[in-house]
């Protein structure tokens, strides 16, 4: 669902109180997170979609990805998952099983267990999990806590939209987007594990709203503006040049819709960051505000742990709940 009307839905909806139900307190959490001892705390999230790729394995192993992501995003632990799946009758069931084991692949390498799940049958296939973690309510990071002064780490590039658009366009092929395909398969454990030994102030992770809304919803659940560095954003081959035909997702045209005119600078960024920072990324990387005497130590320990460390730019104190793109 767009940003805007998801927006406009929730609005309509009745208000939960409830003291256990820690996000209430928490704007634009990646999951929901229930209380249910002192040192305790449920995590919930789910997420499923339709292929982004040829492969069903490789889909499986994606989709299972990105809905563990959120889980990882809150600084917990995923425990067990349930799969969701929507699969046409007139496809080969083979296929049913080799996404299948691609998600289970994921759910083994993150330490869950898969519980069950449901399927219907739908006119194209969809697959995703509803993901159940544990944390410590003490140790829950989430969209809350970014400060002036912190620097902002990505921990995946950016991209993996305009490609997927060019896949199913048949402009590219699964082989022109290895390196995106691997990036989207890796789990955000290790990347979450590494920010938790080190302390950071707050996270969210990079999905459908693109590296532009995600970083505004940080920015304004905390509080905050945010200077975002056009020249530091790791961006995957080919996505400027895919770009440049347009070759962009329907969503992207949301995302700029909608979080857009919180760009305090929008009208001078040329088009093409703009079709970066809004494209909606699948299985993206963690978005992390750390304070900027931890940004070393956090940098040489998520590349020691094989993961990227961009620093992209910085949270300030000016335009609170806005950004700036330089």
């Amino acid at each position: 669902m767009a940003p805007g009307p998801l927006a406009q839905v929730l609005r309509q909806l009745p208000t939960v109180t409830d003291e256990n139900l820690l996000t209430a307190a928490i704007p634009f959490a990646d999951a929901g997170v229930y209380r249910i001892s002192a040192d305790c705390a449920l995590v919930q999230s789910v997420d499923f979609f339709t292929p982004i790729v040829n492969d069903p394995r490789t889909f499986g192993r994606i989709a299972a990805a990105n809905a563990l992501s959120d889980v990882y995003a809150m600084g917990a632990r995923p425990l067990t998952v349930m799969n969701l799946v929507g699969f046409p009758a007139c496809l080969e069931h083979d296929i049913l099983v080799d996404i299948l084991k691609g998600g289970a692949e994921k759910v083994h390498e993150a330490g869950a267990v898969i519980v069950g799940g449901h399927t219907v049958e739908d006119d194209e296939p969809k697959y995703g999990l509803a993901v159940t973690g544990l944390v410590d309510p003490a140790q829950l990071v989430s969209t809350l806590g970014a400060r002036p002064g912190d620097q902002l780490v990505l921990t995946k590039p950016l991209g993996c939209g305009i490609l997927a658009t060019a896949l199913k366009g048949e402009v590219i092929d699964d082989s022109q987007m290895l390196e995106a395909i691997h990036s989207m398969e890796t789990l955000n454990r290790s990347a979450a594990q590494v920010m938790l030994e080190v302390g950071i102030n707050a996270c969210t992770d990079i999905t459908g709203f693109g590296l532009l809304g995600h970083a505004l919803e940080l920015a304004e659940a905390s509080q905050v503006g945010l200077e975002i560095d056009s020249a530091s954003l790791h961006i995957f081959p080919q996505v400027m040049e895919l770009a440049a035909i347009g070759l962009v997702p329907v969503g992207s045209y949301r995302n700029r819709e909608h979080y857009l005119p919180k760009v305090v600078n929008r009208h001078q960024i040329p088009p093409e960051i703009v079709d970066v920072l809004a494209d909606p990324q699948t299985s993206g990387g963690l978005l992390i505000a750390v304070s900027a005497d931890k940004l070393p130590t956090l940098a040489t320990r998520l590349e020691a742990a094989g993961c990227n460390a961009f620093l992209v730019g910085r949270v300030v104190a000016a335009h609170p709940g806005r950004m700036v793109v330089k």
